[in-house]
């Protein structure tokens, strides 16, 4: 009988692809659901933020508790990569460690039975990886580490500098998996828009669109993450012409006040950030996604409601809010002028009740149309409704469209033309007209 393996994978997507480059080479073991019954179990962790760390030690801890004597309890990633002398101090209940570098030979760790730090950080290859939840959607990881000197972030300090994918190597993964029914991919990593810099390439992303528009086979795609200081208009107006890239762009901001970006060390100040931002909203069916950290050391109220005055005049369709966490080995650790929690609490509290507004806007606008969607099973609210999500969204964070008509029968990850009824708390209601 073939022994079975539980995963977790936490965090980002990045983290994600990794764990499915696990799932690839311990192919041998059957995939369960349930942790009692696992012979293996593999903690994918993140590390990024105060929240993050605690949910990997929350997760570990949970699946300890769960598991069976004899079992093996394996723990990868950005947490064990950040703090790996202390957690294998500290973490008795762990069998393996293992972080960011070694994905690849999880098979051998296993089998060895000794942990393993390699220096480098792995980048995924066209090796086969078990790509999870859509038999039509997959994400592709571009590179690996970051140029950028954010104040906040820690994460070039345990992932390091920029480490892009050659070109070629990315277009062979994407005709394997087209091969295998994906058609409908997402481009994500630490900063999408410096993608190939490493190379002396400035425009590495306005070659991959041009690259994988000549694949047949792909429909669909977005980019995430573009970086204020990487993202040039070029690039913007070739997403805009592109008929297989959705004009999605995900541009994390941080913030807008002149001041706070330059002591959050982003580069671009306020007024090419907003240039940019125009281009994309003017952009015909334009998404825009981004994120906004508060708080952070020398934010006065000012500046935050500079920020707040933005927020409620721009109109982005998603905004993810981030309360500033305190990290070690970054340069905000050691700058003064840090906020109270109860400040910074109060602040996200009157920003996210602009956010929810905006989001609202968002989903109204397409009440009364007929969309592009891309079904995904059974909906979060149970089985008297099928799931979908629009075309130009990104799986999992950009919402949930709940399919209760349809005018032929629904199978999972097929496109159908859908007319948007109305909208139920947060998400839209829907009926299936054709497929696409």
């Amino acid at each position: 009988m073939k022994k079975k393996l539980h995963l977790v994978s936490l965090g980002c997507t990045k983290n994600l692809i990794d764990s499915e480059v696990m799932l690839g080479r311990l192919k041998e073991y059957d995939i369960t659901d349930d942790a009692a019954t696992a012979d293996v179990l593999i903690v994918n962790t993140c590390g990024f933020i105060d929240a993050a760390k605690e949910e990997s030690l929350d997760t570990i801890f949970e699946l300890h508790a769960k598991r069976k004597k004899e079992s093996l309890l394996v723990v990868s990633g950005c947490l064990t990569q950040r703090y790996k002398e202390e957690l294998q101090k500290e973490l008795k209940e762990v069998d393996l460690f293992t972080g960011v570098g070694d994905y690849d030979k999880i098979d051998k760790i296993i089998k060895e039975r000794h942990s393993r730090f390699s220096s480098e950080t792995y980048l995924i290859t066209t090796q086969e990886r078990i790509v999870t939840g859509s038999k039509a959607h997959a994400y592709i990881k571009l590179s690996e580490g970051c140029n950028q000197n954010c104040s906040f972030c820690a994460i070039p300090g345990f992932k390091g500098k920029l480490k892009s994918r050659s070109l070629k190597d990315i277009v062979s993964e994407i005709k394997n998996l087209t091969n295998q029914g994906f058609f409908d991919f997402t481009f994500v990593s630490q900063d999408s828009s410096s993608y190939l810099r490493d190379f002396d390439e400035k425009e590495g992303l306005v070659n991959l669109i041009n690259e994988v528009e000549k694949i047949n086979k792909v429909k669909s795609a977005r980019i995430l993450y573009l970086y204020p200081t990487t993202t040039s208009d070029k690039l913007i107006q070739k997403i805009i012409d592109s008929k297989i890239f959705h004009n999605y762009f995900e541009m994390p901001i941080q913030h807008i006040s002149d001041k706070m970006l330059k002591i959050m060390k982003r580069g671009a100040g306020a007024q090419r950030i907003k240039e940019q931002l125009y281009k994309m909203r003017n952009a015909q069916d334009s998404f825009l996604r981004t994120s906004i950290i508060v708080g952070h050391p020398g934010e006065t109220d000012e500046d935050f409601m500079e920020l707040k005055q933005f927020l409620e005049e721009f109109s982005f369709d998603r905004v993810t809010l981030f309360s500033y966490s305190d990290e070690e080995d970054t340069k905000a650790y050691e700058m003064k002028d840090k906020i109270p929690k109860t400040i910074i609490n109060k602040r996200v509290e009157e920003l996210n009740k602009i956010v929810e507004k905006k989001t609202l806007q968002s989903l109204k606008k397409r009440v009364g149309k007929d969309i592009k969607v891309i079904t995904t099973g059974q909906s979060s609210e149970g089985e008297f409704f099928f799931g979908a999500r629009e075309l130009i969204w990104a799986p999992e964070i950009d919402g949930e469209i709940l399919i209760n008509e349809s005018n032929v029968k629904l199978e999972s990850d097929k496109v159908y033309i859908a007319h948007i009824n109305e909208i139920v708390g947060d998400k839209l209601l829907a009926t299936v007209k054709k497929l696409a």
